[in-house]
């Protein structure tokens, strides 16, 4: 399952979440069932921000969304932002190499 969030958070901030990111992206990366982490920023806007990441299946990216990891790190990272985020999932149809 692909799962796909975009942020958009206000620029005095910017610098906070690529830190916070950075220090906890291993672990979200580790966490049971997620098999790939990307972060991926606008090339427009700055402030603008996506994850992108691959889950084994929802029940495991349910679970992620309720441990204390990413509780704690939402309730942090959501003081930044300027605007609501939206979340996407979505499975693969068709893969060109």
């Amino acid at each position: 399952m692909i799962r796909v969030v975009k942020m958009s958070f206000r620029y005095e901030h910017i610098n906070d979440f690529k830190e916070l990111f950075a220090e906890r992206r291993e672990r979200i990366r580790h966490f049971e069932g997620c098999s790939y982490l990307e972060l991926w920023q606008d090339k427009d806007n700055p402030g603008i921000f996506y994850t992108y990441s691959l889950w084994d299946d929802a029940h495991n990216l349910e679970a992620y969304r309720v441990s204390d990891l990413f509780q704690e790190t939402w309730m942090t990272v959501k003081q930044w932002f300027n605007d609501a985020p939206e979340a996407f999932s979505a499975n693969k149809l068709i893969a060109l190499p």
